[in-house]
């Protein structure tokens, strides 16, 4: 056997080594699969940023706001991770040096205002600084242009009643929207607490009894969107679903003259 092949298997098998360089050489190899495993789950969980009911494949201002949050914080925390992957590894792999006791103190000290104290303050910052001004894009706030139309949702035990304010049109479990006009939909409830959601339109927004919350909604394009109850509310809660039809603004007036032909 050759000296060459010996040492390759030297290395295989960690002979030679101390301790502490086996421990790195297990750690790293550990490490790698880790990052193997967490490649793969990410993957696995893209495969869900699309969909009938993917808050990630917004079709509305409000529900864009949310998938940008999303995203922001998702690049954000990331960029935190590598950071403290990236110093981990450091600390794994630096030569140890040799130090006081006050040097040792000063740098713990370091670590702990930089670590403790100006990390936490500049990550609440900087999200602080994009979540706000995308929570103001969700909100019903007052209109310049123009008034949005108003439409009230009844949840109950387990179907949504939709009405449509200044008609006598009333819908189950299917809510019509004209794209490209804000909606002010005024939730209540009859009986429990519910939660209205259409992923791809809008935030979420709890529906109480004894209380009307105010969701807006804005279609970009007519299309069919998926929505539902997201808060247990029963044996029936999983059946609790809205169906949500998009028109362009005439053929929503002319469905809208229509039904309230047919009561």
């Amino acid at each position: 056997m050759s000296t060459n092949r010996h040492a390759a298997d030297n290395r295989l098998l960690c002979h030679g080594y101390t301790p502490r360089q086996k421990l790195r050489i297990k750690t790293l190899t550990i490490s790698h699969s880790l990052v193997l495993l967490e490649a793969i789950s990410i993957l696995f969980f893209l495969a869900g940023c699309s969909g009938p009911q993917s808050a990630l494949n917004p079709a509305g201002p409000s529900a864009h706001a949310v998938a940008d949050l999303w995203w922001g914080m998702l690049g954000f925390f990331v960029l935190i991770l590598l950071t403290m992957v990236a110093l981990w590894l450091y600390a794994m792999w630096r030569k140890p040096v040799s130090m006081t006791k006050a040097q040792a103190r000063r740098i713990s000290s370091w670590w702990i205002i930089g670590g403790g104290v100006a990390l936490p303050t500049i990550s609440i910052i900087t999200l602080l600084s994009f979540s706000i001004p995308m929570g103001f894009r969700m909100l019903p706030l007052p209109l310049e242009e123009q008034t949005p139309l108003r439409i009230e949702v009844t949840a109950r035990q387990w179907l949504w009643q939709i009405r449509y304010a200044d008609t006598r049109v009333v819908t189950m479990n299917e809510l019509h929207l004209p794209a490209g006009i804000p909606v002010d939909v005024h939730v209540s409830s009859a009986d429990v607490i519910h939660s209205f959601w259409v992923p791809r339109l809008s935030g979420k927004i709890d529906v109480i009894p004894g209380r009307t919350n105010t969701l807006r909604l804005q279609a970009d394009a007519p299309g069919h969107f998926r929505g539902q109850c997201s808060e247990f509310c029963g044996r029936g809660h999983a059946h609790m679903i809205l169906s949500v039809i998009v028109h362009t603004p005439e053929e929503f007036e002319a469905w809208l003259e229509e039904r309230g032909k047919e009561l």
